[in-house]
């Protein structure tokens, strides 16, 4: 997979808004941005100014990187929507998300609270539907995520999920790790059966 001729590769971040977000997390999320820019990919993000999503933008901005901000007209106040990117003003979050997805080749999660996790569970639920087979990874400082893996192991022992669910998604534990496993994935996608199987 790779990105479409007419846009450089471009990875999405889903991450806290914030403004109390941990400044481990805020150093971490910043440290990921100045990684886009120096390796020439696409951030593409909510578009606001605030915590980890901000400190993001705003390094990856600083280190002259290629960075688009998506924001619906409603946050632009509360989210501090990040102007000196080029960000696109929407009306709705089904639009945002939409235009996210669409401007995007590889997604990396990092720590958020509840609409980072609709955002990632839209983007498996997508995976697990056959609709995309892009890479999703998650960056999962000190088991911040662990529980929601939990949860998918269990959903997987009651055969609620299938066993190839897990090859939706990977994740790491370490920041510098997170661009090269999402590289590593569009290489090496792994192929998971859609529960909708297509003619």
């Amino acid at each position: 997979m790779s990105a479409p001729a007419h846009r450089p590769f471009s990875v999405c971040v889903y991450c806290a808004s914030s403004a109390a977000s941990p400044n481990d997390l805020l150093a971490a999320a910043a440290k990921f941005g100045r990684t886009l820019a120096e390796e020439g990919v696409r951030l593409v993000y909510g578009g606001g100014g605030v915590g980890m999503m901000g400190a993001c933008a705003k390094a990856a901005h600083e280190a002259s990187g290629d960075v688009l901000g998506v924001i619906p007209a409603f946050l632009t106040e509360h989210e501090v929507a990040y102007t000196r990117v080029d960000t696109v003003v929407v009306t709705t979050m089904h639009e945002r998300k939409m235009r996210m997805f669409e401007e995007s080749d590889a997604f990396a999660v990092l720590p958020g609270a509840i609409g980072t996790l609709e955002e990632a569970i839209e983007l498996l639920s997508w995976r697990r539907l056959g609709l995309h087979a892009k890479p999703i990874v998650f960056f999962n400082p000190d088991g911040f995520w662990d529980p929601l893996f939990a949860l998918f192991a269990q959903l997987e022992r009651q055969r609620l999920l299938p066993p190839e669910f897990s090859a939706c998604w990977g994740q790491v534990d370490a920041i510098d790790d997170l661009l090269p496993a999402l590289r590593a994935a569009l290489v090496d996608e792994p192929v998971v059966p859609p529960l909708i199987q297509r003619a």
